[in-house]
């Protein structure tokens, strides 16, 4: 069972990675996964928004929502490309 205490540190580590380039890892169910790299576009109280490019070119963005608790059950990891640290692991 994870705390609020756990869960409000998550959303400061998040919360400080704004503008990092990350790697997503994303469960898309039936042994799918996905993997791409993006930037952490912005955080509200329940969701974080990351940036992916759609073209080699980067010329055109798709946005894409993710909640704590999806990070919290492991459906998505976030691993800091700068370090290539995972984010939010107990």
């Amino acid at each position: 069972m994870v705390d609020k205490l756990h869960l409000q540190q998550l959303k400061k580590d998040i919360e400080a990675l704004k503008g990092e380039k990350v790697l997503i890892r994303a469960n898309k169910g039936r042994k799918k996964m996905i993997e791409v790299e993006g930037i952490l576009e912005s955080t509200y109280s329940n969701i974080f928004v990351v940036k992916f490019p759609v073209d080699r070119e980067c010329k055109q963005y798709r946005c894409v929502t993710y909640t704590y608790s999806d990070l919290i059950t492991n459906t998505v990891e976030i691993i800091l490309c700068r370090t290539n640290t995972k984010v939010g692991v107990m």
